[in-house]
Formats: C-alpha cells, sequence, structure tokens
C-alpha cells in the first residue's frame, strides 16, 4: 500500500481550519521542534518548551473544536512540522506519493 503524502497533508489542512488554531500551530510546532535540539544544552529550558508547545497547540484545537489529528494516526506528528514548513515556504501544494 503506498503512502500518500498529498492525503495526508491535505487532511491535516481540513483539520486546521480555524486561523487562531494555525496561528498557535505556527507557534507550538516550532517550540516542540526546537526543545529536541535544545535538550543536550538546557534540559529544563527543553522541558518547558515541549510542554508550552503542546499546550498552545491544544488550545488551538479548542478553538477548532476538532481533536488533533496524531489522536487518529501517529503519522500526523511528522505531518504537522511537514505542513508548517512547506506554509511558511510557500510549497503548500504537495505531488507526492511514496511507494
Amino acid at each position: 500500500m503506498a503512502f500518500d503524502l498529498r492525503a495526508y497533508m491535505d487532511q491535516y489542512n481540513q483539520d486546521h481550519q480555524h486561523p487562531v488554531n494555525r496561528a498557535l500551530h505556527n507557534v507550538g510546532i516550532p517550540m516542540i521542534l526546537a526543545s529536541v535540539v535544545a535538550v543536550p544544552f538546557n534540559p529544563l529550558l527543553a522541558a518547558f518548551l515541549f510542554v508550552a508547545g503542546w499546550i498552545i497547540q491544544f488550545i488551538g484545537h479548542a478553538f477548532e473544536g476538532k481533536m488533533p489529528s496524531f489522536f487518529r494516526d501517529p503519522t500526523y506528528l511528522v505531518i504537522g512540522p511537514m505542513w508548517l514548513w512547506r506554509k511558511l515556504t510557500g510549497r503548500a501544494a504537495v505531488d507526492a506519493t511514496v511507494n
């Protein structure tokens, strides 16, 4: 069975329509990613960034009225950062299916 990146990205985008949710994900996702990098240098800061990043995203989902996508499928834990990167770089469209 093929992994359809376009389908994942499209679904993630549909799950994140509310402007407040999108804005909070623009902050929360980078905080979580930064926490991973910060662990060896400052574990306390890393823990703060990780927890705060998730709290911010859950607040966004309260505005959205939907549960986080990764509750359905953990693959969305990787799709979220990809979605944000593509949005920030102006490459929101995805034309990829990986076999």
